[in-house]
């Protein structure tokens, strides 16, 4: 059976927070059984299976030495098909336009979810990350809190957006506005592009304003995720 491999104690604890139900098993190093305690009941009760281990052990199962030194294999998450007719509606909602790295989708996550974003929508398809051990790593916890979405079409999905949100690009063209200048009387989707090219044309034609970060110009941009911590304390504040 296939399953999400979650390490980290901040990690573990938002699963356990969350959808306990879905956690399959447990596993954590002696130094860590002090922090357990409460997980290992719960899995008791459900009748599934807990267990200590050594660091080199734990390592094998969850394919990294950067587990934290606790572990939960978890059902999949797979993000919801975005429909027209269920759309989410949050005061900020985050787009995410070919973000590869599955690194930078987890630390976006972080940032959200510490921001208090609800919802993140991801394209779909060759290029574009999904939840996995890696986001779920560098999350921290934060891909428990938001709700998900998917499409292929994010051009579309968009345009089924723009009667409730306002789509904005973060963007590094000549049509970008200073962040400062972007008005606030809706709600906004908020697009990042890949780490490389940015937003895609199709995408940034299809979003009705493109803001960027001033800076120094010493380096073109931040980092993605630099970028959407930014943003998105900005948006929120």
């Amino acid at each position: 059976m296939k399953h999400d491999t979650i390490c980290g104690a901040n990690a573990v604890a938002a699963v356990f927070a969350r959808r306990p139900a879905e956690v399959l098993r447990l596993f954590y190093v002696p130094a860590q059984r002090p922090l357990v305690g409460e997980w290992c009941a719960v899995l008791a009760a459900a009748k599934k299976p807990y267990r200590m281990v050594e660091a080199e052990e734990l390592a094998t199962i969850a394919g990294t030495t950067h587990h934290g030194g606790v572990v939960v294999a978890a059902k999949p998450r797979v993000p919801a098909i975005l429909d027209l007719a269920a759309l989410p509606r949050c005061k900020l909602l985050l787009v995410l336009d070919g973000i590869g790295n599955p690194h930078n989708l987890g630390a976006i996550a972080r940032s959200a979810a510490f921001f208090g974003v609800k919802a993140l929508l991801l394209g779909e398809g060759l290029g574009h990350a999904m939840p996995s051990d890696a986001a779920y790593r560098t999350a921290e916890g934060g891909l428990e809190f938001l709700d998900l979405y998917r499409t292929r079409d994010l051009p579309r999905a968009l345009g089924w957006l723009e009667p409730h949100y306002r789509s904005v690009a973060a963007s590094l063209g000549r049509a970008a506005a200073p962040l400062a200048d972007l008005p606030r009387d809706r709600p906004v989707a908020l697009v990042l592009g890949n780490e490389e090219t940015g937003v895609s044309p199709a995408v940034l034609a299809a979003c009705r304003r493109e803001v960027r970060i001033a800076g120094s110009g010493r380096v073109q941009s931040l980092n993605v995720a630099q970028a959407a911590a930014v943003l998105l304390h900005e948006l929120t504040g």
